[in-house]
């Protein structure tokens, strides 16, 4: 492990936990949003834009804060990078839930329901993380433990899409593989933050 020569701001990792945070609120705005009606998805959907709203309010407000810090627990470029992952992970679950409220879906498959509980213990593991990177020593649990969640959403995504060739007209099936596609992607951005987690370790080891 790198030794610092100078005190660490905290204020960074505070602000990547927080983008951590939104996607575990956002999370359970869509768990809303699958066991709701139809009529009641509009607000429940504005929920998850105020979501995504308030990941770039603090993907800028990190941005800002680099430019003027002096000392950085990381290299900028790897705050950054985790930034734009987190934030676009939200941006996927944001997607997700319009497209639920656009094709006006009553219900979707149990496998959404499997694909969103993965995502929000992915973000949760990812909150304590943020908070802990300038102690990379014990983050490499994390690390494998996102990969492997990825992994699980991944043969999810597989069979999900499977099922609905068989199930489901054509319409039915692009309108439902339009939402897996997104929630899948969330599952994805979660693992690109572990992986540049671990490449961080690496570095720094």
């Amino acid at each position: 492990m790198k030794l610092s020569l100078f005190p660490q701001e905290p204020a960074g990792l505070t602000l990547l936990s927080s983008m951590a945070q939104q996607i575990v609120h956002a999370s359970a705005t869509m768990a809303e949003i699958l066991g709701v009606p139809a009529t009641e998805h509009a607000k429940l959907v504005d929920d998850m834009h105020n979501h995504e709203a308030k990941s770039d309010e603090l993907h800028f407000a990190l941005l800002t804060h680099m430019r003027t810090s002096f000392v950085n627990p990381l290299p900028r470029e790897d705050m950054y990078t985790l930034s734009r992952y987190l934030n676009e992970a939200l941006e996927s679950l944001d997607s997700a839930a319009e497209l639920v409220y656009l094709y006006k879906l009553e219900r979707l498959p149990k496998r959404a329901a499997d694909q969103l509980e993965i995502i929000s213990r992915q973000a949760e593991l990812t909150v304590d993380a943020m908070r802990r990177l300038n102690n990379l020593d014990d983050l490499e649990d994390y690390w494998i433990e996102i990969l492997r969640l990825a992994k699980r959403a991944e043969r999810t995504h597989r069979i999900w899409v499977a099922d609905m060739i068989r199930e489901m007209k054509w319409a039915q099936y692009s309108r439902n593989r339009d939402v897996a596609n997104q929630l899948v992607e969330v599952t994805k951005g979660m693992r690109r933050v572990a992986t540049q987690v671990g490449s961080i370790i690496v570095k720094e080891s």
